[in-house]
């Protein structure tokens, strides 16, 4: 097993190539080989592939990426996993249940305290405070992480596309509303029922009492400093903690009502139209039974001085002459290139790898014009026979009518 210090050196060393591994962990819960050199091929083109490989051995020499038991697989140190995702803000959304046996907890760390300030036993209490004091931390971890994380979970569904039925694309944010922003307002419910408030409350008046008490009886400055710090952090996290159902609350309700309120609709609609297809309109929405809001009125319509101006204007009106192109001879027509792609194909899969696509098709099909060119350019760098891989420096390729500058992509045989 590794060291920490050369953890964390590694982890230096090869920052991009971790930071890309913990976000395809979301969608991937375990790498093959060939996967994360593929992650470092992609940051780092030029490597050879002796390089790459090296890159992977670090990894598993500083314990950053494990081996699987079973297996050839590999998977991130979940500490690791855990720390990158905290720093670069990509939380997965906590278990309110965690969140609940955490502020449970404070219940008996707070007990403790007031048996140690009633017996004088400053271990006890001492150690109480740190109790205390570890547990506000923790739940103020937890409380900002999921925070963004349900920002995240927003900012996801909101980007999915349009066509997707809404059930299916607020599938998370329903159950995120239902399994933890419910649960947590239950929680943090000023009124009896609620449990987050009372226990801090009860921790902070235990924890200035305890101030107070330390103060009159002369106690060292370091204990009664740090019980006062211990104050503050429960003060802090009250403030915390309505701040995140707040902002919660406000990201996923509307999305949520949204769904709701389609539903609703939905299904009024799908049902007034099965009425009507069975029994027809007129014996569904009779005359008489039309909402009052269906009533026919009256309408006057006059003629404004608009109207009036626009008439003035259509009689004087004067179609203006144009002047049409004449038209080409029949012998005029550009020709066009007739391409055949499979000897294409197979002539570029017997050149592979090829360092520029472009300049490949420029030099083997000079006899196309531009546009058939970068039209099979596009075509190609899309096809999933092989890999494309886009350079990260621009390049200028000149086709016969013009000069193309992009970033070329390269074409290796697939993994």
């Amino acid at each position: 097993m590794a060291t920490p210090k050369s953890l964390v050196s590694a982890l230096y060393d090869h920052w991009d190539t971790v930071e890309w591994l913990a976000q395809l962990s979301r969608e991937m819960p375990s790498f093959e080989a060939e996967h994360i050199l593929a992650v470092v091929a992609r940051l780092a083109p030029s490597a050879a592939l002796e390089q790459q490989q090296q890159v992977l051995r670090q990894l598993v020499n500083a314990d950053i990426v494990q081996a699987q038991a079973r297996g050839q697989s590999y998977q991130l140190n979940s500490y690791v996993l855990e720390f990158v995702r905290g720093l670069t803000r990509e939380h997965e959304l906590g278990l309110s249940a965690v969140l609940a046996s955490r502020i449970n907890a404070i219940t008996d760390a707070t007990r403790k305290l007031n048996e140690g300030l009633q017996g004088r036993d400053m271990d006890l209490l001492r150690q109480a405070a740190n109790k205390l004091s570890e547990l506000f931390r923790q739940i103020g971890q937890q409380l900002d992480g999921d925070r963004h994380a349900i920002l995240e979970l927003a900012e996801r569904a909101k980007a999915q596309q349009t066509d997707m039925p809404i059930a299916r694309r607020y599938r998370e944010v329903l159950d995120a509303y239902d399994n933890y922003v419910a649960p947590m307002a239950a929680m943090m419910d000023s009124g009896p029922g609620g449990t987050f408030y009372r226990h801090l409350e009860q921790a902070e008046h235990a924890l200035d009492n305890a101030v107070d008490v330390l103060t009159v009886q002369g106690a060292l400055y370091t204990q009664r400093l740090a019980m006062r710090h211990v104050a503050y952090q429960a003060k802090e996290l009250r403030r915390l903690g309505r701040d995140v159902l707040k902002h919660c609350s406000d990201t996923l309700l509307p999305l949520r009502e949204e769904v709701r309120q389609h539903n609703l609709l939905s299904a009024a609609i799908s049902a007034l139209l099965g009425r009507v297809r069975k029994r027809g309109l007129n014996r569904t929405l009779p005359a008489r039974a039309l909402p009052l809001w269906r009533r026919e009125m009256s309408r006057a319509v006059s003629v404004g001085p608009e109207v009036l101006t626009i008439m003035s204007e259509a009689r004087c009106f004067a179609p203006v002459l144009v002047s049409f192109p004449e038209e080409h001879a029949a012998g005029a027509m550009p020709a066009l290139d007739l391409v055949d792609e499979n000897a294409l194909v197979a002539e570029l899969r017997a050149a592979m790898p090829v360092a520029n696509l472009l300049g490949w098709l420029r030099d083997h099909y000079r006899h196309l014009n531009d546009a058939t060119l970068l039209r099979l350019y596009h075509e190609l760098i899309a096809r999933a026979d092989w890999q494309a891989i886009q350079a990260d420096a621009a390049a200028i390729v000149p086709l016969n009518t013009v000069r193309v500058t992009l970033y070329p992509h390269a074409i290796e045989a697939a993994p």
